[in-house]
């Protein structure tokens, strides 16, 4: 069956979680810029994690379904509605043939993930259902969606709807539903250039905030505030950049890579956010100020390994609600 976009939004494009494997030819990861986001709304209507959803910026959205649905959201701060009935984040909710969901201006973040049962059924190119803004390729004809398109779900299974009567009353933790912060700390590991910058320099970099340039995209977020000077300007090697990474180009404006960004990079690299506050990071918007604070590998290590075992445990409480 098919869903219908009434109303396409400010930005709107079908991601997964992103296109491994080919980094060494180019291509970015990309997918959702919080992929930790889109696993949780999938796994609410019992979808694979890596199930193909929505991502939505700054609202806008209006969808239509042609069958029963199951969906789930998180995110930013956004006023949802099926109908006029008010869906919150991280909570599932049975769609009846016919009606509507609408995502409207967020008030804290500027993103936010759905998840349809069975998944929107796209082409995988390179592996991947996402779609490649840049290069205009995967997801929906390479684009973000419009007014009128119409797009392919899943096979129908009524499992998936079963057990949920309107709104579930069951749903994720909070910080995993609704990462967006006010003014957030993103936690970074130090990056190999980290000795290329002097005392100073780097006492602002963890001590002083930073505003969000509107130049900022899915690529990455550029900073402004502090400039960050090297203590030489001898060219480096350009090596290899993933999300997260925090480099500093000749302007001393620090720019924090996302999902989108390139593969190889010759900035100097200062710092790295650690994994689990790109869930943060994805929801900065132009005008936002964060801070930056380090922490040791080690501990960016647990914090992952964390947060996995309490999404093991979710999965596990999820499955006594709907089986």
């Amino acid at each position: 069956m098919k869903m219908i976009v009434t109303r396409g939004g400010f930005l709107t494009s079908v991601q997964d979680l992103g296109r491994t494997g080919f980094r060494e030819f180019g291509v970015s990861l990309g997918g959702a810029l919080d992929p930790f986001a889109l696993r949780v709304a999938n796994l609410l209507v019992d979808n694979d994690e890596g199930a193909a959803g929505l991502e939505i910026t700054f609202g806008g959205l209006q969808l239509h379904f042609a069958d029963e649905r199951a969906v789930a959201w998180c995110g930013g701060e956004f006023d949802v509605q099926i109908e006029s009935m008010p869906l919150p984040a991280g909570h599932a909710a049975r769609l009846q043939a016919g009606e509507e969901l609408k995502f409207g201006r967020p008030q804290i973040g500027c993103r936010c993930w759905l998840a349809i049962s069975s998944g929107v059924d796209v082409p995988v190119v390179l592996g991947s259902r996402s779609t490649d803004l840049r290069a205009n390729f995967g997801g929906f004809h390479g684009r973000a969606l419009r007014d009128g398109d119409e797009l392919a779900l899943g096979e129908f299974r009524r499992s998936q709807t079963a057990a949920i009567e309107g709104i579930s009353s069951w749903t994720a933790p909070y910080d995993w539903v609704s990462p967006a912060k006010r003014g957030p700390t993103l936690r970074f590991v130090r990056g190999v250039d980290w000795s290329q910058f002097d005392d100073l320099t780097i006492e602002r970099f963890t001590s002083e905030p930073f505003a969000v340039s509107p130049d900022s995209d899915r690529m990455g977020a550029r900073f402004e505030g502090p400039e960050l000077k090297r203590k030489s300007n001898v060219d480096l090697v350009s090596e290899a950049v993933a999300p997260g990474t925090i480099q500093v180009p000749p302007s001393g404006k620090p720019i924090l890579l996302l999902g989108d960004c390139q593969t190889i990079g010759g900035y100097p690299k200062i710092a790295y956010v650690i994994t689990l506050d790109l869930s943060m990071a994805a929801q900065l918007r132009a005008g936002d100020h964060v801070r930056f604070s380090e922490v040791s590998l080690a501990d960016a290590h647990q914090l992952l390994l964390e947060r996995e075992r309490e999404l093991e445990r979710f999965r596990i409480g999820l499955s006594l609600h709907v089986s």
